[in-house]
């Protein structure tokens, strides 16, 4: 299987931190996946993808590993992603206009209160966590086509009294 790319030349990804488009370029030199760097790291492709893409930020030890995996200048990108950088959480607009994109929106759309409505019956009033959370992406054979399994694995969190 090929190593997915993501073009961070178009809008709202030409509009990441310069970077982004430096480790994507690299990524792509080594022809890697973002499963096989996770491994390198210690950490979930997800998790990887979204350092990529500034939504995470990457400790010391994640800088100076992914530098090595990539075969980029030692300090490069601690330079430019290292102790002062923070992300900007949020690509895009407000409704996603990629058609991947809008159809987990579609679905959240869809889906989203009667998740909510469950969640609620078997946790109680509060939330699920997008900041303690995990994400896994798997592909599931079928014969009708193979599926795609997204985990959203997030701590709840109850609204409290006070």
């Amino acid at each position: 299987m090929q190593a997915a790319t993501v073009s961070t030349s178009s809008a709202p990804l030409n509009e990441l931190p310069p970077w982004c488009a430096t480790l994507q370029e690299a990524k792509a030199r080594k022809g890697l996946s973002f499963e096989q760097i996770a491994k390198e790291l210690g950490r979930n492709e997800i998790w990887v993808a979204s350092v990529f893409l500034a939504q995470a930020k990457p400790t010391p030890a994640d800088i100076e590993a992914l530098e090595k995996v990539l075969g980029l200048e030692s300090n490069a990108l601690a330079a430019q992603a290292g102790s002062h950088w923070w992300p900007e959480r949020g690509i895009g607009p407000a409704v996603p206009t990629d058609p991947l994109l809008y159809r987990l929106y579609e679905g959240v759309l869809v889906y989203g209160h009667p998740i909510k409505a469950v969640i609620h019956e078997k946790f109680g009033d509060g939330i699920m966590s997008m900041i303690d959370c995990k994400v896994d992406v798997q592909r599931k054979a079928d014969p009708k086509g193979d599926r795609v399994v997204l985990t959203f694995d997030g701590k709840f969190l109850p609204y409290v009294p006070w």
